[in-house]
């Protein structure tokens, strides 16, 4: 009987995560909601990517991205959280690392906040509710765009 391994290209794909060196793309997720963090890191880690840091608010996250930052690849920023929303923060991060790759989260309804994120500078977007396919196509769009 055959196995995956026998058929080509089945297993020789490399998890979306994953960069040419095998080395994972790094990942600081922010949500203020725990079960939507632990969602969106699931669906990260599923495909290869390493969640090395989380924040629970714009602050936070400021704090630990001036910390992290020559380990983060990427980071997943929810639009409203307590403290700092997510906008705020965002822009803040810009003003220190231009470079940041930041995707914005977001619920439905809100294109005022993803169009000014966007212009602040957030390479990409997700709509709540999170849907996998999306979520990684959104991630790898951004982070395969390495320069």
């Amino acid at each position: 009987m055959k196995g995956v391994s026998d058929i080509p290209g089945i297993a020789t794909k490399a998890p979306e995560g994953i960069r040419a060196d095998g080395s994972p793309f790094r990942v600081m997720v922010v949500d203020d909601s725990i079960f939507i963090a632990k969602q969106i890191g699931q669906i990260l880690t599923s495909e290869g990517f390493e969640v090395i840091a989380t924040a629970g608010d714009g602050e936070e996250a400021v704090k630990k991205y001036q910390e992290l930052q020559d380990k983060i690849d990427l980071v997943t920023m929810d639009i409203t959280m307590p403290k700092m929303d997510g906008v705020t923060a965002l822009e803040k991060i810009m003003e220190f690392d231009p470079n940041a790759k930041i995707v914005m989260i977001s619920a439905l309804g809100r294109q005022d906040l993803v169009k000014k994120s966007l212009l602040l500078g957030a390479k990409n977007y997700i709509v709540k509710p999170l849907d996998r396919k999306k979520v990684l196509e959104r991630v790898v769009s951004v982070v395969k765009v390495e320069v």
